[in-house]
This record gives C-alpha cells, structure tokens and sequence, in this order.
C-alpha cells in the first residue's frame, strides 16, 4: 500500500554530443546526473503544459512550458553558490 503513494523516481541522463541528430545516445556522449521526478500541469485555454522536473529532495531543477504549437521554452534553476 505505501508505494502506491511514493513518487516516481527517473534516471537523469545528460548528454555531451549536441550536434547529433536523431535519438540514438552512445554511452560515451551520455553522463548520469542522478534521479529526478517529473509531474506536469496542462493549462486547456491556453494549451500549454508546463512540466516540472525535480530532484530525489523535491527542489524544482527545470520548468519546461510546452505550447501545442509545438514551441518550448525552459527554465533552469542552480542552487549551487
């Protein structure tokens, strides 16, 4: 019963080689950051969701609006100092 109510943790992969194109990731263009939640909001008037990436300690990490034209924009945050 108590994992019914546990957040779902993923695998936060970067990586390094942004001038390939397609969705292949070789395991030597890719690093491992750690894990995070993602859960998303969908706004129907307007037709942007808005996907919320956290760490394992609920801190928000990125917010990503997506338009359903198609457009997106993002927001990262750093609480490093």
């Amino acid at each position: 019963m108590a994992q019914q109510f546990e957040d779902t943790l993923f695998t936060d992969i970067f990586s390094k080689n942004k001038l390939s194109t397609g969705n292949l990731i070789k395991s030597h263009d890719a690093e491992i950051n750690g894990v995070c939640k993602i859960s998303y909001e969908e706004d129907y008037v307007d037709g942007i969701r808005i996907l919320l990436k956290k760490d394992a300690n609920d801190n928000i990490k990125e917010i990503k609006f997506v338009c359903s034209c198609g457009q997106t924009k993002s927001v990262i945050l750093d609480y490093s100092e």
